[in-house]
């Protein structure tokens, strides 16, 4: 069984409204300002909505994932929610960082250790996370960009870096 048969997790058409409040998002202070807010005021949402919905997911109609991955460093357990991606029967996340000029952290964290958690909805899964091969990059860019129209917006933005994609993949390590 893939991961979005798994987690339940699905792709819904946003409205008007929502695809608004994307562009709003994928602006220059937009993305500044929720990339340094929204994050906090995901956790305040999923408690209050016993992990049904994100803020993301309530404005602007983005399917949001909680990725808990093991820190590089600190070895701590961290989360972040973010934008998933189908992939086949795989979910992929993008490290836009919101445009940001440096790479998240969670990729980081995947690379040293690919097992993850991942949460949708009050489901949580076992995951392990791997690079996306230069054949799946497009296909996954051009999905992305058709649940997100900011994605777009950031990739102009990033300039210094590769943005990363890595595909989460239900399971075990072999």
């Amino acid at each position: 069984m893939g991961i979005i048969q798994a987690l339940g997790y699905e792709v819904r058409e946003p409205n008007a409204v929502r695809v608004a409040m994307q562009h709003i998002a994928a602006s220059r202070p937009g993305a500044w300002l929720f990339a340094r807010t929204v994050h906090q005021m995901d956790n305040a949402l999923l408690r209050l909505s016993r992990g049904q919905a994100t803020l993301p997911g309530v404005m602007a109609g983005l399917p949001v994932l909680t990725v808990t991955t093991t820190g590089a460093r600190t070895g701590q357990r961290r989360s972040a929610p973010l934008v998933g991606v189908p992939a086949g029967a795989d979910i992929a996340v993008i490290g836009t960082r919101f445009g940001q000029a440096r790479t998240p952290g969670w990729y980081h964290n995947m690379r040293a250790d690919p097992k993850v958690e991942v949460t949708y909805r009050n489901r949580t899964v076992k995951a392990i996370a791997r690079e996306a091969g230069d054949d799946e990059r497009q296909a996954v860019w051009d999905q992305a960009r058709k649940i997100y129209v900011g994605y777009e917006a950031y990739a102009r933005r990033v300039k210094n870096r590769t943005i990363p994609i890595m595909i989460l993949s239900a399971g075990e390590p072999q």
